[in-house]
């Protein structure tokens, strides 16, 4: 049975890819900085401690696999943010090399804006460039907001759409992005596994449609239920000063959600998404019926929808 290193299997993608590559039969191995708590959760998978920018681990957790899926993503922020992420990446990619046997990495990254990129864009592109530099063949898979429960981004939005008495519009939630679901992200990291080529590439996996900020919201609170709040335009309210107030309303950790916010300032649109059709998967989930099944895997957990009211518990508590 073909072996893979899955890094990242604690995470939210690690642990929605993780089913899918065992009924594809992979023999999936996991990568964990605390692999007493992993096995704790996860008993059944196959465990080497480590973290990616360390060598000797690297080495031990790529021992006899035959492929790799690179999900692991610095939530820190600081100037050497991208600087410690390409580190980490150059040294999995030469012990992908050492370990002799390995046939291809998978890379999941971010989508590419047509100007600045936030710092944190960057630091997940030139990963995957440093990636794809490498003597191991890579894929490397690129999504805007991946629509799933666990997902970070999903969460902040989510938290928005339910809990703003008023929906405040700042100009940058004009700016669009193609949300993907994570059903789909799964079936683009199995299925790019046994792509049939040999040579280092990046494709955009983008969602079916094309949405603003502000549609995302509109949407989000239409399948909870609940009404759609009066809406304010403020034009001048940039990302890095709506990053003070999203502090308040959502439960994602304030830096994660800031870099979120700050990333929104464009577009962010796929070159293309041939590769829906080369991997044969061209019909996509929706937003609408993504965001149900990120809603009911929530209730399923007795995590519960809060209304408005979560605003302002949110500022009696920050004072």
């Amino acid at each position: 049975m073909a072996r893979i290193l899955l890094t990242g299997a604690t995470g939210f993608v690690g642990r929605a890819v993780r089913p899918a590559l065992e009924r594809a039969g992979w023999q999936v191995r996991g990568l964990s900085r605390d692999v007493g708590r992993a096995r704790a959760r996860w008993h059944d998978l196959e465990w080497v401690e480590g973290d990616v920018a360390d060598p000797s681990a690297c080495a031990r957790a790529l021992a006899g696999c035959d492929a790799a899926l690179y999900l692991v993503h610095g939530l820190g922020g600081g100037a050497d943010l991208r600087r410690r992420e390409v580190a980490a990446a150059r040294v999995f990619a030469a012990a992908a090399s050492a370990a002799g046997e390995l046939r291809r990495i998978i890379y999941l990254g971010g989508v590419a804006p047509p100007g600045a990129a936030s710092e944190h864009l960057q630091s997940r592109l030139a990963v995957g460039e440093a990636l794809r530099s490498g003597p191991v063949p890579t894929i490397e898979l690129r999504a805007s907001m991946i629509v799933g429960h666990g997902s970070l981004s999903w969460l902040v939005v989510r938290d928005l759409a339910a809990r703003l008495p008023v929906m405040v519009l700042p100009r940058w939630l004009r700016s669009r992005t193609e949300p993907v679901a994570i059903d789909d992200v799964v079936i683009a990291l199995t299925r790019a596994l046994t792509l049939e080529r040999t040579d280092s590439a990046w494709f955009d996996i983008p969602g079916p449609e094309v949405l603003t900020g502000k549609q995302i919201l509109e949407e989000t609170a239409r399948v909870m239920g609940l009404r759609r709040p009066p809406s304010l335009d403020v034009p001048l309210l940039t990302p890095h000063l709506s990053a003070l107030w999203v502090r308040f309303v959502t439960r994602a950790d304030w830096s994660v959600a800031r870099r979120i916010v700050v990333g929104l300032e464009h577009d962010l649109l796929a070159a293309s998404d041939h590769f829906w059709t080369l991997i044969g998967h061209p019909v996509r989930v929706p937003f609408a019926e993504a965001a149900r099944r990120a809603l009911a895997a929530e209730e399923r957990e007795g995590l519960p929808v809060r209304g408005p009211w979560g605003v302002v518990e949110r500022v009696l508590a920050a004072h």
